[in-house]
């Protein structure tokens, strides 16, 4: 599992529909693009942290559960939800 310190996310676009590039360097490195949009964002976050943190955070759950080979290489932030019942409640602020 990849440690923390070794998920870098750089935002690509804002909201409302931000767009992410998450690397994740682990011996290889993985590449994925993430979209969240504000609504999402503000019901997981109210505001409470960046949207970056967000989705490095998410990253983190994901990493937990699978090997970063496993992570789809695009997607929208709620699809996590669907194959994982508790990311929602795990990840809320």
């Amino acid at each position: 599992m990849a440690k923390k310190d070794n998920i870098f996310v750089n935002e690509l676009s804002s909201f409302p529909q931000a767009v992410f590039e998450v690397k994740v360097k682990d011996g290889n490195e993985t590449r994925h693009r993430v979209t969240v949009s504000e609504e999402y964002y503000l019901k997981l976050t109210k505001g409470e942290i960046t949207p970056a943190e967000l989705v490095k955070k998410s990253f983190e759950f994901l990493l937990d559960r699978e090997p970063k080979e496993a992570i789809l290489g695009e997607f929208e932030l709620p699809v996590i939800d669907r194959y994982f019942s508790e990311y929602e409640l795990t990840i809320s602020v």
